[in-house]
């Protein structure tokens, strides 16, 4: 499974699709205070990531994937998070 949810923390493993979209929203709108760990991430469709970034999420960890991860941390250092 793509998305792990933890008490106040979300694990993306592997990839993670456009149909995971509306069950992350789901959750982040039931949480306050939550991160994200992309530790594990191999791929993230958009619509993910403009989930997190309107939900502005914490980053714990970034993902291994040199490319991924300076893809990701263009977008949400930017944008503050």
């Amino acid at each position: 499974m793509p998305l792990e949810f933890r008490k106040k923390q979300v694990l993306l493993k592997g990839i993670v699709g456009v149909e995971e979209a509306e069950n992350l929203l789901g959750w982040l709108q039931k949480k306050s205070g939550v991160s994200v760990d992309f530790s594990a991430c191999e791929h993230l469709h958009p619509a993910n990531i403009q989930v997190l970034l309107a939900a502005q999420v914490r980053i714990d960890a970034w993902p291994t994937d040199a490319i991924l991860q300076q893809f990701l941390q263009s977008i949400f250092i930017r944008q503050g998070h």
